[in-house]
């Protein structure tokens, strides 16, 4: 029996009455050897897996932590005969992760859409309920209110169907040529506008740098992060997007921002969806906390690299490096 299950798929233990005699190559891998021999009440240390153990008739459980405190396994239990049992276990800990994930999106992409909509909601109520008893420029307030809360709940639409595309297609790899010199061009000029493209300082190359990409995704990428630079930049100081040929046949854009910097602690969670150093900063800004999350999208998709390093009354600077043309 031990030979017909050492070279299975799924870990597996073979049992006599309680305690384990055999435990295949998967199941050394997963909960480790030392369980051989064990009483399998002790080595699953689980009363969801006891309780199965207990059962005449077999069956299924599912058990948390029992390869560390996030892992989700299903053990299913099948009785050979009255001495032995066979014990299969499935880790289901990513499909518990994705779960977890997609609520946790699902609440905090609510909570976002609410806060300005109540105030939509509240405002309007209040210009319908005084009528022509309000003054002027109370209305006009309110009104510019209302607009700002309207246009603040449309960029975080947008922003959310844009990560929803590109999580989408992160699997299909771009295949048209694209001239990023070219793009990073006018993307940053995009990102800027013209009320602040005066700070941004370019050092772009004349020769084409080509890399294979989606256009559209290339330019969003470029906004985004232009566009938080200048944002939490100091207003006296300029930006400097630079685009050179790397090594490895990479081609590196870097984005730099001199202003407050951000603390060590915040550096590993800055691509979370709706993550925020500074929560209050970035919704007056209008921020709606998914554009880094959409960068890190859009560069896994064309297989290149994010990397973000700040340091604390200094600034921070974005790197992206993507394979160029040579490279493909």
């Amino acid at each position: 029996m031990g030979e017909l299950i050492e070279n299975s798929g799924l870990p597996m233990l073979l049992i006599d009455s309680n305690r384990i005699i055999v435990v295949n190559a998967q199941a050394r891998e997963a909960i480790g050897a030392h369980v051989l021999g064990q009483d399998a009440r002790i080595a699953l240390r689980h009363p969801a897996a006891i309780d199965l153990l207990t059962r005449d008739e077999g069956g299924s459980a599912n058990v948390q932590g029992l390869t560390g405190p996030r892992s989700n396994w299903q053990l299913t239990l099948q009785r050979i005969d009255s001495r032995y049992s066979l014990v299969e276990l499935i880790n289901r800990t990513a499909e518990a992760d994705v779960s977890r994930a997609h609520t946790d999106f699902v609440a905090n992409a609510s909570h976002e859409l609410r806060t300005p909509l109540a105030s939509i909601i509240g405002y309007m109520e209040t210009l319908q309920d005084a009528g022509d008893d309000l003054p002027r420029e109370k209305a006009d307030k309110f009104h510019g209110t209302v607009l700002r809360e309207a246009r603040r709940l449309q960029n975080l639409i947008n922003d959310l169907m844009s990560l929803s595309r590109v999580e989408a297609e992160k699997h299909d790899q771009p295949r048209e040529l694209v001239d990023l010199g070219l793009l990073v061009r006018q993307a940053a000029r995009d990102g800027a506008g013209s009320e602040r493209v005066d700070r941004v300082s370019m050092k772009v190359p004349d020769e084409k740098l080509q890399v294979r990409g989606d256009p559209k995704q290339l330019e969003q990428l470029v906004r985004n992060l232009v566009d938080n630079a200048l944002k939490y930049g100091a207003e006296d100081k300029p930006v400097k997007v630079k685009l050179t040929p790397g090594n490895s046949d990479m081609c590196v854009l870097t984005i730099a921002d001199k202003g407050e910097g951000i603390a060590a602690e915040h550096l590993p969670y800055l691509t979370r969806r709706f993550y925020r150093t500074d929560p209050g900063r970035s919704r007056a800004g209008g921020g709606t906390g998914l554009g880094l999350a959409i960068v890190k999208h859009i560069v896994e998709r064309h297989r290149g690299r994010l990397d973000i390093k700040s340091t604390l009354g200094e600034g921070t600077t974005v790197t992206v490096r993507l394979p160029s043309i040579s490279a493909n």
